[in-house]
């Protein structure tokens, strides 16, 4: 219903024949029929205004050359090719870096690249923006603009879910629709949004009395759709619902908390270790942990195979116990370990949960020091929770980097925590 009345008020013609809407911007959830009314407005173009005004050259553009040219040739070829006589479709190119759609009437679909003057030189009387959640800049506006400048009756037309605080452009548009609404504009600029909670800040749902926006169906389709998924709260809320977030990673630490406990000047000791290895088994991880606590990358390698004889080396070496999680990827290696007389520290599922719980706290209360490592910080950006009720763990597999340094670090701090009879570190670590 919301495409219908996208099209029906978007594609409005002022007296003289030019397009009541310069720029057209609506925001839906995912799997809200996006495609299907960005494939029927280009066809409508390419069609519809080709004997009056000649041969039309339409722009696709997404959030990144690859995004582009599989939508294109994924997802709207496959569709046209269907009925592609009746269509007068006469060409489609899938050359690397010509990708095109050629009608007979001349008309052309082309894809537009996301370079600030990828548009140079060309004119272009439909410029479709997709997913422009994904820009922190205006590149493609830049690369669109002049080439619409001198076409009167081109049309900018932009398709996204809401994004986040980066997301420049997208909220360039949004915000420039809603002031056209509040300003009572009949022309120039439409801006529609669906969701859960979308506010009737535009002309098409105003004229539709709100109908276009129903929160029973997107919650709905929501709630299955996230059982369906693993991703994280914040960008499932962004995606399935529409609703802008904060940030684009929903980060469980934020960038700035993680930063105040992270120093280059950091110095762990070797009194505790601990170690984790990812769920495919293709890398592993190994920090040290001292009083403060402090923690220390020490190891983060590629593979397994080198896991035991290093523990085992920096064991002896500090005379130090070893943490993992005994439930996780790591604990196969413990009867390994064992043989080679390492005192290992295992925590069980329940330590693990209230380790998780300790170690957010102590960063959210800067009670901690780590030293600085782009590897940890990776896995920290990328850090999913998974929920047990009112506790929850780091999410290995929903989480959107290898986050075995992370795990290991958390596992680490518990155990010199709740240790007893901690010793005197033999030496500084590092």
């Amino acid at each position: 219903m919301l495409a219908l009345q996208i099209a029906d008020v978007g594609l409005e013609l002022l007296p003289d024949g030019l397009p009541a809407y310069r720029q057209v911007a609506f925001t839906v959830p995912r799997q809200s029929g996006k495609t299907m009314l960005l494939l029927a407005w280009e066809v409508q173009r390419a069609i519809g205004w080709a004997p009056s005004l000649g041969p039309q050259r339409i722009a696709y553009s997404a959030q990144t050359g690859k995004d582009v040219r599989e939508k294109l040739l994924e997802d709207q070829v496959p569709l046209l090719e269907r009925n592609k006589q009746v269509l007068g479709m006469q060409k489609v190119t899938r050359t690397n870096g010509s990708e095109s759609i050629l009608w007979r009437n001349g008309s052309r679909i082309v894809l537009l690249a996301s370079g600030s003057d990828s548009g140079h030189g060309k004119t272009i009387d439909l410029g479709i923006e997709d997913e422009l959640f994904a820009d922190s800049d205006h590149r493609r506006a830049q690369a669109l603009n002049p080439a619409m400048a001198t076409r009167p009756h081109a049309q900018r037309l932009i398709a996204s879910t809401m994004g986040t605080a980066e997301s420049v452009a997208l909220n360039t548009a949004v915000t420039a629709g809603r002031k056209s609404v509040e300003r009572g504009d009949s022309h120039g600029i439409l801006h529609t949004s669906n969701g859960p909670r979308c506010k009737t800040t535009n002309l098409a749902t105003r004229q539709s009395g709100g109908g276009a926006c129903r929160p029973s169906d997107a919650r709905s389709r929501s709630a299955s759709s996230r059982r369906r998924t693993s991703l994280p709260l914040e960008e499932f809320r962004r995606a399935y619902l529409n609703i802008a977030t904060t940030t684009l990673e929903d980060r469980v630490i934020s960038r700035a908390k993680w930063e105040a406990v992270c120093s280059e000047d950091a110095q762990s000791t070797g009194e505790i270790f601990a170690f984790d290895v990812n769920p495919e088994r293709s890398a592993a991880a190994i920090v040290a942990v001292g009083p403060g606590p402090t923690i220390e990358v020490v190891e983060y390698r590629p593979g397994v195979a080198w896991l035991v004889e290093r523990i085992t080396e920096l064991s002896r070496q500090y005379r130090a116990s070893v943490a993992f999680d005994r439930q996780g990827p790591a604990g196969s290696f413990a009867a390994q370990l064992e043989r080679q007389y390492v005192e290992l520290i295992g925590l069980d599922g329940k330590a693990v949960q209230r380790a998780c719980g300790s170690f957010y706290d102590a960063v959210i209360a800067q009670q901690l020091s780590v030293r600085i490592s782009p590897d940890l910080d990776r896995a920290v950006e990328g850090a999913s929770k998974r929920e047990f009720g009112d506790l929850w763990v780091w999410g290995r597999k929903s989480s959107r980097f290898d986050i075995s340094l992370l795990v290991a670090a958390t596992c680490g701090t518990w155990a010199l925590a709740n240790r007893q009879n901690a010793r005197i570190p033999l030496a500084s670590f590092g």
